[in-house]
């Protein structure tokens, strides 16, 4: 089966009706779980960037909270590289670059806090080096007072 250009999906999906277009939404919806969660992100949290933030900083939070009680490192770096899958997840939803930043500065942030040893582990230390150069990409692409705003957050992550 040969996939369409968004262009012709774009035009076939204005000629719907809106009943047609709720139907084709919910199969989609049905169909994944990625696609439930991001309609659910679009109908009921993008309006509220603020918000959505703040509820993603707890989801870290409460993952750090679960995370100190494990002193394995290999189970440490498993835990973290799961965390960074849905950051990204949810800065793919928010598609806002300063948003981005933000939440991997955060997470960068945390992962200083913990106390994560991670200097012991080359794989966390490459992990935490990437996400730093990440950030540094995300900030250079902002505008100039919001790179300012960032550049005391990075100047702290540096190991």
């Amino acid at each position: 089966m040969k996939s369409i250009s968004l262009h012709e999906l774009k035009k076939e999906l204005q000629q719907l009706a809106p009943k047609e277009l709720q139907e084709l939404c919910l199969k989609l919806a049905k169909y994944k779980k990625d696609n439930k969660e991001y309609l659910s992100y679009l109908v009921f949290e993008s309006h509220d960037k603020v918000v959505f933030v703040n509820e993603v900083k707890q989801l870290i939070n409460d993952h750090f909270d679960e995370l100190k009680t494990q002193s394995n490192l290999y189970y440490a770096k498993k835990s973290l590289r799961k965390l960074l899958r849905l950051i990204n997840k949810y800065c793919k939803y928010v598609a806002d670059k300063a948003i981005a930043a933000e939440l991997h500065i955060y997470f960068c942030q945390k992962v200083k806090a913990s106390g994560i040893r991670i200097h012991r582990s080359q794989q966390l230390e490459n992990m935490y080096l990437q996400e730093v150069k990440k950030i540094n990409k995300l900030v250079s692409s902002l505008h100039e007072d919001l790179q300012h705003d960032y550049a005391s957050d990075i100047d702290n992550l540096n190991l």
